[in-house]
């Protein structure tokens, strides 16, 4: 559970700070600068599931809706997953699974976003082997009322998710039975998706998870105090971030002890990059797909093409301590 803070200082700290304006609309910048932060000694452990070989191979993909309800909270969650057939062609909805078992990715939306806005990115780690499951939260997505102050219950809303999703594995007539791996999991999200990604690490440390991947996001309401077992994690910031300063990822990511690196994109802004294709999509996608083929897979052979597509084409910069 998270813990609790002053409701009054918290609102005042999301509400003027970074986490609103979340969604896709440009935002003046605001000129609070994060605190210098000294990096902890980074952990040399490698990633906890066993070691593996990912597929090479693109899957085509398919898509399907679970709805879901938490304590009266609707969650209603989109799921992409590897489908059987050739590669190639649109997502087809409820389209047969591939055969074998594939690692689960949690990804949590912006605020004022929905799941659908980062198809482009999650189809492609579902076509590399991986479900990615992702909740569309019940205040802080798009048409919602925009409460910021939910964010912190986020992380419960991807727990509770994550053990439905993972139930399908053994779930009698499921087209995902038999097809979920429980033991290879993984959180990742942008903006207030990624303060409910950071928080799955630190205040509700969910210990299922594997790794994470923090795209524009910031510990702001959840804390730095990474706990439990080793989780790589990879952190993707836009230098020219208008509404997540790039120095309060970077102060956050400072205080990962764990393996992780970081992706930084001196021309990204706040996230467009993951809204649209393009040579900066690809980059972001490619290194992030490798990072989860080493950690989810455990897959040495990824891990050495990670710094590889990190830095194609001169795009991005990136800091390694994995």
């Amino acid at each position: 559970m998270l813990r609790r803070v002053a409701p009054a200082l918290l609102a005042s700290a999301l509400l003027t700070g970074s986490l609103v304006g979340c969604s896709t609309e440009t935002r003046p910048a605001q000129s609070r600068q994060a605190p210098p932060a000294e990096p902890p000694p980074t952990a040399t452990e490698t990633p906890r599931v066993p070691a593996g070989t990912a597929p090479q191979r693109a899957f085509p993909v398919g898509v399907r809706q679970l709805k879901l309800t938490r304590d009266g909270r609707a969650l209603p969650v989109t799921l992409w997953y590897p489908a059987a057939g050739e590669a190639g062609g649109a997502v087809k909805r409820s389209a047969t699974a591939a055969e074998g078992r594939f690692p689960v990715v949690m990804f949590s939306h912006g605020l004022g976003g929905r799941p659908d806005d980062y198809a482009t990115l999650l189809t492609r780690w579902a076509a590399a082997g991986f479900v990615v499951a992702a909740p569309t939260f019940p205040h802080t997505s798009r048409g919602a009322d925009g409460n910021v102050l939910d964010v912190l219950n986020q992380p419960a809303d991807v727990s509770y998710a994550l053990t439905q999703v993972l139930a399908l594995d053994g779930r009698a007539g499921d087209p995902l039975r038999g097809r979920l791996d429980a033991e290879r999991v993984a959180a990742a999200g942008h903006s207030a998706g990624g303060v409910t990604t950071i928080g799955l690490f630190t205040a509700g440390r969910d210990e299922r998870l594997d790794a994470g991947v923090v795209f524009a996001g910031t510990a702001i309401g959840v804390g730095t105090a990474f706990a439990g077992a080793t989780a790589p994690q990879l952190f993707v910031h836009g230098e020219l971030d208008e509404v997540v300063e790039y120095a309060a990822g970077k102060a956050a990511y400072d205080k990962v002890p764990w393996p992780k690196a970081m992706l930084s994109l001196p021309k990204g802004d706040h996230g467009r990059t993951l809204l649209s294709d393009g040579a900066a999509l690809r980059v972001v996608s490619d290194t992030s797909v490798e990072f989860l083929r080493w950690t989810l897979y455990g897959d040495p052979a990824a891990k050495g093409r990670i710094s590889t597509d990190a830095t194609r084409g001169d795009i991005a910069t990136f800091d390694d301590h994995l």
